[in-house]
C-alpha cells in the first residue's frame, strides 16, 4: 500500500506543479478583486455569463471566477481559500478526484468549481454522504453563492414534487446521491411530462466520492411496490434451510458471499415440494425463494446487517452503523430474514424501476469528487468512471503518528490490550476515539470498558445531526468514545483546551475493515490541519475480516503462528498477512461490483430505450397520438403474420385459425373468414391484412381530434409499457440470478446473459405493441360507433 501511495504522489506531483501556476495567477488577481465594492463583486456573475454567451469558455473564465469566489467567501464567511484548496478546485473543474485529507476544508473547495460551472445555467449538483451534511453545506456555503447572485436548492427526501422541481431549477443543488438517483427513477414513472423534476444531468461534485460511488455501489437503487406473493412459502423454506449444512447442502464462497446449492441440497428441496427438477423453468420462483432463505441464514448477520426491534427487521448501514429507517432488503430477502427471525412477514416488493449508482452517475456530462481516501481504489475509479485521482498536499505538515498494527491471536487478548491502552490514555487526559465495524462489536467492547470502570460514550445515534454533534466532542479532554468507523463522516473533530499539549486525539481501530480506504478515514479523524494525534489498529485473528478469507489458506497460516505470553502474534509477520487478506477481500468486492456493473449495464441500456419510448409518448400532442398508435398496430400486424406464417413450415400446416382469431382482436370488423385465408402464401395474406389496415386507419383518423380519446390512449400506452417493463425486469432478474451456473458449462456467462437479455427485450417490445394495440381497439369498439362496427352479414 505504501508503494501505491508513493506512486500516486509521484503521478500527482506533475499535476500539482502545473496547477500551482494557475494558483499563482489567481493570487495575482487577489488585490484587484479585493478592491471591488460588494455591488461590483456581485456584478461579476452577470459579466461572466455574458462573456460565455459571446463564446468565451469556462477555462477562459476560471482564474477570475476562482478569485471572485475566494473574495466572496472572505466577505460572507470570513474564510479565505488556501492555495491547496484552489488546487483542489482546479482538479474538480477538470473532472477529476481531489484526494484531500480530513480537515482540509473540502466543503469550501467545492464552492470554486460549482460557481464556475453554474454560470452555464445548466445546473450543478453537489452530492453529500447524508441529508444532514446536505442541509449544513447548503446553509453555510449557499450564502456565498447567493451573495454572488446564484440560486441554491436543497434536494432531500420527504419534500413535495413541486419543492423538488424548484430545487432542481436552482443554479446549484445540494443533496444525497441516492435521492438524486431515486428522482431519476421516479421521473421515468410519471404520467405527465410536466411532473418530471430533474433537468438534464450536467455537472456533479461528489463529496466522500469513494463512499458514494464505490461502497454504496454494491446496492442498486430500487423503487418497488407491494406484490401479492404470500408469506407461507418463506416460512416453509426457512424451516428447510435451517437444517442445511455447509459443504453438504450448499457451498459458500466468503470472498464474494456467493452461495450455491449442492446436488444433495437441491434434492432435499425437490423431495420437500414433490417436484422433479428444481432448476426447471417452471420452478424459477421457488428456486429464487430457497436461495433468499439460504442467504438470510448463512450470510445476513443479526446486529451486523440488521437488528430486530419491536418485531420488525431494521437495516443497518454497514459503513456508519446507523439504522436505515424506512429501507428494506429487496427481492424477497427481507421476508426471508423475517421468517428466519420468526417475526411477522411483510408483503414482498415488486421491482418497478432500478438503476445502479455507477450507471446513474455515469450519465452526468462531467463528474468529479473529493475524499481523503481515493488512493486504494484509483484503478476502479478510472475503469468504472474514467476519473483520475490527484493527491493534494496538506495546508500544514501532518503531525499525526500512525503506529503499526498489533495483531492478537484471540478476541479476548485483543480486548484486554484495548482496555489497557484506553486506560493509559484516559489517565493522562488524552481523548480516545475507538472505531468499530458494527453495532454488535461496539456493544461488546462497551461491556469490557464498563467492567474496568472506564467511563465512555457510545455513539449509537438515530440521526445524522446527533451523530455529528456527538462526534465533534470526541476531541475534548478525557473523552472516551466508541463509534462505528464511518460515524459522523464529514464532521471535523476539534481538539479541546490543552489536548494538543497532551498529544492530541488518539484513534484505536478495533478491526481492519474490508476496505483499507475506510481504515484511512478512521485514522484521518486525528491530526487535522497540522494538529498532533496518533492512531493504531489493535486487531485479532478472530475478527470478521478473516472469516471472508480462504479457509484453507487461513488455517495453513495459523498453524505457523507464534505468540508471546499476552497473545500478541510475533511471527510470521502478521502485518504482512493482514495486508494480504485485506487486499484479497478488497479485490473480491471490486470483482463483485464489476460483475454487477457488467450485468446491470445491459439492463440499464434497455431501460434507457423504454424511458425514451415513454418520453416520446408523454411529449406527444393529442393530434399526434393516433398516428403513434397506428404505427404500433402496424408493427403488431407484421409480427402476427410472422408468428403464424412460419418460413420453415409448409403453408398447409400453418395455424390459420389462430391467425384469424388474433386479427379479429385488432380490426373493428375483419371482413375475411378463415377459409378466405387458407391455401394463401405469406405475401397474399400480408396484402389482405394491410388492405384491412388501411380501412381501419381511415376509420380511426375520424377520431384523431378527440382530445379525451387522446388522453385515454396516452394513459393506455404508458400503463402498458410500465406493467410489461415490470414483468420484464422480474424475468431478467431471474436470468441474472442463475447466470453463474453457466460458467460451469465452460460458457461465458456475460455473453449468454447479453444474448438472453436481448431476446427477452425483443419479446418485451413485441408484447408492448401487441398489448397496446389490443387494449386500444377493445376500448374503441366499446366507446365509438364507427363504420366498421356494422353487423356481420356472413
Amino acid at each position: 500500500m505504501l508503494t501505491k501511495v508513493k506512486k500516486l504522489f509521484n503521478e500527482s506531483a506533475r499535476d500539482i506543479k502545473r496547477l500551482r501556476k494557475l494558483v499563482d495567477k489567481v493570487n495575482e488577481q487577489e488585490a484587484h478583486i479585493a478592491s471591488l465594492s460588494d455591488e461590483q463583486l456581485k456584478a461579476k456573475t452577470m459579466e461572466f455569463k455574458e462573456r460565455l454567451e459571446q463564446g468565451q469558455t469556462l477555462d477562459g473564465l476560471k482564474i477570475e471566477a476562482f478569485a471572485v469566489v475566494r473574495e466572496a467567501a472572505k466577505r460572507v464567511l470570513g474564510l479565505r481559500h488556501y492555495d491547496v484548496q484552489l488546487i483542489g478546485g482546479f482538479v474538480l473543474h477538470e473532472g477529476n478526484i481531489a484526494e484531500m485529507q480530513t480537515g482540509e476544508g473540502k466543503t469550501l473547495v467545492a464552492t470554486l468549481p460549482s460557481y464556475l460551472h453554474a454560470l452555464e445555467g445548466k445546473g450543478v449538483h453537489i452530492i453529500t454522504a447524508n441529508e444532514y451534511l446536505a442541509r449544513r453545506d447548503r446553509e453555510q456555503m449557499g450564502k456565498v453563492f447567493e451573495f454572488l447572485g446564484l440560486s441554491v436548492g436543497l434536494n432531500v427526501s420527504q419534500i413535495s414534487p413541486q419543492e423538488k422541481k424548484e430545487a432542481y431549477q436552482a443554479d446549484i443543488t445540494y443533496g444525497t446521491g441516492t435521492e438524486f438517483g431515486f428522482d431519476y427513477l421516479r421521473d421515468n414513472m410519471v404520467y405527465d411530462i410536466r411532473e418530471k423534476v430533474q433537468r438534464k444531468l450536467h455537472y456533479a461534485i461528489v463529496d466522500e466520492i469513494d463512499s458514494i460511488l464505490i461502497d454504496e455501489a454494491r446496492t442498486p437503487l430500487i423503487i418497488a411496490n407491494k406484490s401479492s406473493i404470500g408469506a407461507e412459502l418463506f416460512q416453509v423454506t426457512a424451516q428447510i434451510v435451517r437444517q442445511f449444512k455447509r459443504d453438504e447442502d450448499y457451498e459458500l464462497y466468503p470472498e464474494t458471499k456467493q452461495l450455491f446449492l449442492t446436488d444433495a441440497g437441491a434434492a432435499k428441496i425437490e423431495r420437500a415440494f414433490g417436484i422433479g427438477n428444481l432448476y426447471d423453468a417452471e420452478h424459477q420462483a421457488l428456486l429464487h425463494n430457497v436461495m433468499q432463505s439460504l442467504r438470510a441464514f448463512v450470510i445476513m448477520k443479526r446486529d451486523v446487517d440488521y437488528i430486530v426491534k419491536d418485531g420488525k427487521i431494521l437495516l443497518v448501514d454497514q459503513f456508519t452503523g446507523r439504522i436505515m429507517e424506512g429501507r428494506t432488503f429487496s427481492d424477497g430477502l427481507h421476508q426471508a430474514i423475517e421468517a428466519k427471525e420468526g417475526v411477522e412477514i411483510t408483503e414482498e416488493n415488486d421491482v418497478q424501476a432500478t438503476i445502479t449508482i455507477q450507471n446513474y452517475f455515469r450519465m452526468y456530462e462531467k463528474l468529479c469528487g473529493m475524499t481523503g481516501s481515493a488512493t486504494p481504489s484509483k484503478d476502479e475509479f478510472w475503469d468504472t468512471y474514467h476519473l483520475h485521482v490527484v493527491a493534494i498536499p496538506t495546508n500544514k505538515p501532518r503531525r499525526r503518528v500512525d503506529m503499526d498494527d498489533l495483531v492478537y491471536r484471540t478476541y479476548e487478548a485483543k480486548a484486554k490490550k484495548i482496555v489497557a491502552e484506553v486506560k493509559k490514555m484516559h489517565d493522562i487526559g488524552r481523548p480516545v476515539l475507538i472505531g468499530t465495524t458494527s453495532i454488535a462489536q461496539s456493544e461488546r467492547l462497551s461491556k469490557h470498558l464498563t467492567k474496568h470502570g472506564i467511563q465512555h460514550q457510545m455513539l449509537n445515534a438515530k440521526t445524522e445531526e446527533d451523530e455529528a454533534r456527538i462526534i465533534a466532542l470526541a476531541g475534548q479532554k478525557g473523552q472516551v468514545m466508541i463509534a462505528t468507523n464511518m460515524a459522523g463522516r464529514g464532521t471535523d473533530i476539534l481538539l479541546g483546551e490543552g489536548v494538543a499539549e497532551l498529544g492530541g486525539l488518539h484513534i484505536i481501530g478495533t478491526e481492519r475493515h474490508e476496505s483499507n480506504r475506510i481504515d484511512m478515514q478512521l485514522r484521518g479523524r486525528a491530526g487535522r490541519q497540522g494538529d498532533p494525534g496518533s492512531s493504531q489498529f489493535i486487531i485479532s485473528l478472530e475478527d470478521e475480516l478473516f472469516k471472508s478469507y480462504d479457509k484453507e489458506e487461513l488455517e495453513k497460516w495459523l498453524s505457523k503462528v507464534k505468540t508471546n505470553e499476552e497473545g500478541l502474534v510475533i511471527s510470521p509477520d502478521p502485518i504482512k498477512f493482514v495486508r494480504k487478506v485485506q487486499e484479497t477481500v478488497e479485490h473480491a468486492h471490486y470483482s463483485a461490483r464489476a460483475h454487477l456493473l457488467k450485468l446491470d449495464s445491459i439492463i440499464d441500456r434497455q431501460s434507457k430505450i423504454i424511458y425514451q419510448m415513454r418520453d416520446r409518448i408523454l411529449a406527444c400532442a393529442p393530434t399526434e397520438m393516433m398516428a403513434e398508435v397506428l404505427e404500433y398496430i402496424k408493427n403488431y400486424l407484421t409480427q402476427t403474420i410472422e408468428k403464424y406464417c412460419l418460413p420453415d413450415v409448409f403453408y398447409e400446416e400453418w395455424n390459420i385459425k389462430g391467425l384469424h382469431e388474433e386479427l379479429t382482436f385488432v380490426f373493428l370488423r375483419f371482413h375475411k373468414t378463415i377459409d378466405d385465408l387458407k391455401e394463401l402464401e405469406e405475401e397474399q395474406i400480408e396484402q389482405i391484412v394491410f388492405e384491412e389496415y388501411e380501412k381501419l386507419k381511415e376509420d380511426l383518423f375520424t377520431l384523431k381530434d378527440d382530445e379525451s380519446l387522446a388522453a385515454q390512449l396516452k394513459r393506455f400506452m404508458i400503463q402498458t409499457i410500465d406493467s410489461d417493463w415490470i414483468r420484464h425486469l422480474d424475468t431478467i432478474t431471474n436470468i441474472k440470478d442463475g447466470i453463474h451456473l453457466r460458467g460451469y458449462a465452460q460458457e461465458d456467462p456475460y455473453r449468454l446473459f447479453e444474448i438472453e437479455a436481448f431476446h427477452e427485450f425483443i419479446r418485451l417490445q413485441q408484447e408492448i405493441q401487441a398489448n397496446i394495440s389490443i387494449r386500444f381497439m377493445n376500448y374503441v369498439k366499446n366507446q365509438f360507433e364507427l363504420d366498421g362496427n356494422e353487423e356481420d352479414t356472413e
